[in-house]
C-alpha cells in the first residue's frame, strides 16, 4: 500500500504513536508499505515551530527519514489542483495535502473527519 500521511500523524508517529489508531499504525509500520510525507508537512511544521506554535526541536526531513517514511515533493500540478478544491477543509497545507494523495494515487493516512469530504481513499478514521 501507498499512504500519504496527513502532518498530524506524521508528528504522532515521531512525539506520540499511541495517539495513532491501530489500524493506521499497523500499515505505517509494515516496511512493505511505502509511506510518503509532503514536503507541504515539512513547511507547515517549520512555520509552526518558527511561531512557537509547536515544539518540534528535530530537523524535519531527517526525522522523515528517521522514520523510514519518504518525502513527497510538492508540483505544479498538485498546487494547481489544491487550488481549485472545493473549501470542505479551510486548511490550505490540507488541501494540498488531498491534492497530492489524489493526483499521484495515494491512501490518505489521516485522523482529521473534515478530510471526508474531499473523496480520496482515506485510512485512520476507524
Amino acid at each position: 500500500m501507498r499512504v500519504l500521511i496527513d502532518t498530524h500523524i506524521f508528528i504522532w508517529c515521531d512525539q506520540k504513536p499511541g495517539s495513532v489508531t491501530p489500524n493506521l499504525l499497523a500499515t505505517l509500520r509494515d516496511r512493505q508499505n511505502d509511506i510518503f510525507v509532503s514536503a507541504v508537512t515539512v513547511w507547515e511544521i517549520a512555520i509552526k515551530r518558527a511561531s512557537g506554535k509547536l515544539a518540534f526541536a528535530a530537523p524535519i526531513a531527517e526525522t522523515v527519514e528517521r522514520l523510514g517514511f519518504q518525502l513527497l515533493p510538492i508540483s505544479g500540478a498538485h498546487a494547481e489542483r489544491a487550488g481549485g478544491l472545493p473549501r470542505h477543509h479551510n486548511d490550505p497545507f490540507d488541501r494540498l495535502i488531498i491534492a497530492q494523495a489524489y493526483l499521484e494515487g495515494l491512501v490518505l493516512g489521516t485522523q482529521d473527519p473534515a478530510m471526508r469530504a474531499y473523496g480520496v481513499a482515506m485510512l485512520g478514521l476507524d
